[in-house]
């Protein structure tokens, strides 16, 4: 069958919106392992074990599932980067949670993904442009937030973005090298960095007593 014959196959018929987002999340997955190059129909279909009528059913067209999965890779990555508990103790504590999170093992495939997407849509601006829009601000603004509601805001803008790049950096070299005791140390002497920051702020704080 052709595509636009397999795409039709199932016009008008209701989509199970939980069935769709069992096989967002698999589609995703084959994804992270494949790559992007065997994202069509009949490969994806296969691995999942169901017929390409049914995902074209729940996605529509071969553009339309690219764009779905982005969008729950982009909310994988955020989920991965958001400071949970690191954002109530202050940015070096939401830093190092996130480095932890983002640095563990079972994560590495989904970020050497999320940074061939990455290269790609830079190269694509248009057809990735809200990838782009979120890519950094998403995990910014989880850093900025993680500053509290003090820190002048250009101030937790410029640190939030300094924290985000150096982290990123982190990760592609630890990818490309996988060369983790090196890169570890590296990370441990930067968010040491933070850490001796936030001590200083607080002991210069308007009210701290400096000690003797």
């Amino acid at each position: 069958m052709a595509d636009h014959q397999v795409e039709a196959a199932m016009a008008g018929r209701p989509v199970d919106h939980r069935r769709r987002a069992e096989l967002l999340d698999a589609v995703v997955d084959y994804t992270v392992e494949r790559g992007f190059s065997e994202l069509s129909w009949r490969p994806v279909a296969t691995a999942l074990g169901v017929s390409a009528t049914t995902l074209v059913h729940h996605f529509g067209s071969k553009e339309q599932m690219l764009v779905a999965v982005l969008g729950r890779l982009r909310e994988r990555m955020s989920e991965a980067t958001s400071a949970r508990d690191g954002a109530r103790h202050g940015l070096a504590a939401a830093a190092r949670e996130v480095w932890t999170r983002t640095s563990h093992p079972r994560r590495e495939a989904e970020f050497r993904l999320f940074f061939a997407v990455y290269g790609r849509a830079l190269q694509a601006p248009h057809q990735f442009a809200e990838f782009l829009d979120h890519v950094v601000a998403d995990w910014r603004n989880a850093l900025c937030d993680a500053q509290g509601p003090g820190t002048d805001p250009a101030t937790a803008r410029r640190t939030a973005t300094l924290v985000i790049a150096t982290i990123r950096g982190l990760l592609l070299d630890l990818l490309a090298t996988g060369e983790r005791d090196r890169v570890q140390d590296a990370a441990e002497t930067f968010l040491a960095t933070l850490e001796d920051s936030q001590l200083n702020e607080g002991a210069t704080a308007p009210g701290s007593s400096a000690r003797s």
